[in-house]
């Protein structure tokens, strides 16, 4: 009886996160992307016009 409780018991949120490889991969892919180009996008902006 205690071993049919045991297997209901639910998953924690960071274990399914963190046991999804193909996440993290796209996560390791996509925050940098992002981040870079937040980054370049405001190096530009920050470039004194020319006169």
């Amino acid at each position: 009886m205690a071993e049919k409780e045991e297997q209901k018991e639910k998953v924690p949120l960071a274990q399914v996160i963190f046991d999804n490889i193909f996440f993290l991969l796209i996560l390791g892919i996509v925050v940098p992307v992002v981040f870079y180009t937040i980054w370049g996008l405001l190096e530009i902006a920050s470039i004194p016009l020319a006169k």
